[in-house]
């Protein structure tokens, strides 16, 4: 392993791959080092919950060997980085340093090593997303080689029951769900050559987290949207449904699969859904707008110089980078 050390001599080692036994941990440290950005930027009364930790389960599988910590001299977990490929599209979070250890170095560290994991692994693809208010963070990132894009804006939309239920690959079995992801990893191909989103619906399926929606054009599918409906928060009801990757060979059809998933949250028990649309997709964007979205959160979008992001030539493919 190799090891850092700061002009305060404190010994970092790692990285080291994360277990699940360890959730608690990094829970603490996700909680207590966002609480701090918060309060850095003047909302002092916000406490960061811990994660679900079905939630975190699923972040350390589906980054396999990029699940990324470091421990100090007693063993504990000092900084972390949750580092994801899908495909040639690689993307980092949630990633943070302990309180006492930030200043140091130690954040950068943990992403270079991340970007150095990402490149071996062929990705041709390497972002993250992080506050757009936050100066500080987007200094830093820019200096490690990121570029500031485009917002990713939060949009929630109420359940509401369609006609005809929502057609959800977890109700396939056998040779039918082999077909279904064969084809969704076909669509993504088409549309993105190189990215595959498959090792995350199955991963969400195996972990009942949630389900994919499927959209149809005759026998074939013409798009799916991969969704969780375990509650983000730690403790909390189930109250909104996540889109994770949303993919459609045409964007016209876009409103068709909102009504979709807000189809399957209601029936799922869930109050609301939410599209974390990327700002290159307007169209989206002010369809979903026009179905009654309303605006809750955005995100920055920053991409490693000469590792950005594809917009495909037709169609839509959203994708999240956050868990």
């Amino acid at each position: 392993m190799a090891t850092s050390r700061s002009w305060r001599q404190h010994p970092v080692d790692g990285p080291y791959r994360a277990r699940a036994d360890e959730i608690e941990e990094l829970n603490q440290i996700f909680s207590d080092s966002f609480t701090e950005r918060y309060r850095r930027d003047g909302m002092v009364g916000v406490r960061v919950p811990f994660l679900n930790s079905s939630i975190w389960r699923y972040a350390i599988e589906d980054a396999a060997d990029g699940a990324m910590l470091w421990r100090d001299e007693r063993g504990r977990i000092v900084a972390f980085n949750m580092v994801h490929r899908s495909g040639t599209e690689g993307w980092m979070g949630p990633l943070a340093v302990r309180t006492e250890f930030q200043g140091m170095g130690t954040g950068k560290e943990i992403v270079l090593r991340g970007v150095e994991w990402l490149k071996a692994q062929g990705a041709t693809v390497i972002g993250l997303e992080t506050m757009p208010r936050t100066m500080d963070n987007i200094g830093f990132y820019s200096r490690l080689g990121f570029s500031p894009g485009r917002l990713t804006i939060t949009t929630t939309l109420e359940a509401a029951l369609a006609d005809t239920p929502a057609r959800l690959l977890g109700r396939l079995s056998g040779p039918a769900w082999d077909d279904a992801l064969a084809e969704c990893r076909a669509l993504v191909q088409r549309l993105l050559p190189g990215y595959d989103y498959t090792r995350e619906i199955s991963l969400t399926h195996d972990l009942a987290l949630g389900d994919t929606v499927l959209l149809y054009d005759g026998d074939a599918i013409a798009g799916f949207a991969l969704a969780h409906t375990a509650p983000l928060v730690e403790g909390r009801a189930r109250e909104e449904l996540r889109v994770l990757k949303l993919v459609l060979a045409d964007e016209a059809r876009f409103p068709e699969m909102v009504r979709m998933v807000a189809d399957f949250a209601r029936r799922s028990g869930t109050r609301r859904i939410a599209l974390r649309l990327q700002g290159e997709f307007l169209s989206a964007y002010h369809r979903a707008i026009a179905l009654g979205g309303h605006v809750r959160w955005t995100d920055l979008r920053m991409s490693l110089a000469d590792y950005e992001e594809r917009r495909p030539d037709h169609g839509l493919v959203l994708s999240n980078w956050e868990i």
